[in-house]
């Protein structure tokens, strides 16, 4: 199959995951700047999962660009992906809603853990399926980034249960780390159309 109608089809879900959060942002019903301070919660939490949701997309598109098609495992791998992060947006509210308490905090760390661990596995089945596209196999690499990620993730769910805020920071250096595509594929990608 080509991977234009897998690309189609996890564009429509990211789209409807970003659209379930927003509307999770109830709009106050009173004119003041202190209503504003109390949905603080609710608003880092959306940005947060906001950023993550983005730099899954920004990165699933690098990731597919220098292959032409796709196989049954592929798609069930990338499915995979899109299940985790379609359980985002609930945890994000829960953990927005009870002002980064404990279990909210953890189970957000988790939902993370798991998509991270979904687009690792994804990454590898395009790589198997595709022996012979370097440019994709060289572009990943040792991937150090991304296990570095797995590791944060991992802290971040434990230190949740001492201190949810150290969790919740974790959270956002992981994000930051990945708020540029990954450059090894930008590069591999320059070099191809070069």
């Amino acid at each position: 199959m080509r991977k234009d109608r897998l690309l189609a089809f996890s564009d429509g879900v990211f789209a409807i995951i970003i659209t379930i959060m927003v509307l999770e942002l109830k709009v106050p019903q009173e004119n003041t700047l202190s209503v504003l301070m109390a949905l603080g919660p609710k608003l880092v939490s959306y940005v947060l999962s906001f950023v993550y949701v983005a730099i899954y997309w920004n990165n699933h598109h690098h990731m597919l660009e220098p292959i032409r098609r796709v196989n049954g495992a592929s798609l069930w791998a990338n499915m995979a992906l899109l299940f985790w992060l379609s359980l985002v947006p609930f945890a994000t509210g829960w953990m927005g809603e009870t002002t980064f308490s404990v279990i909210p905090t953890a189970i957000y760390g988790g939902l993370l853990l798991m998509s991270a661990m979904s687009y690792t596995i994804l990454q590898q089945v395009l790589i198997s399926a595709h022996p012979d596209n370097r440019l994709l196999h060289d572009a990943v690499g040792m991937d150090i980034k991304g296990k570095a990620s797995l590791a944060l993730y991992l802290a971040g769910i434990a230190v949740a249960f001492l201190n949810p805020w150290v969790s919740l920071s974790l959270y956002w250096v992981v994000a930051v780390v990945w708020l540029v595509p990954d450059p090894r594929i930008e590069k591999a990608l320059a070099k191809m159309t070069d």
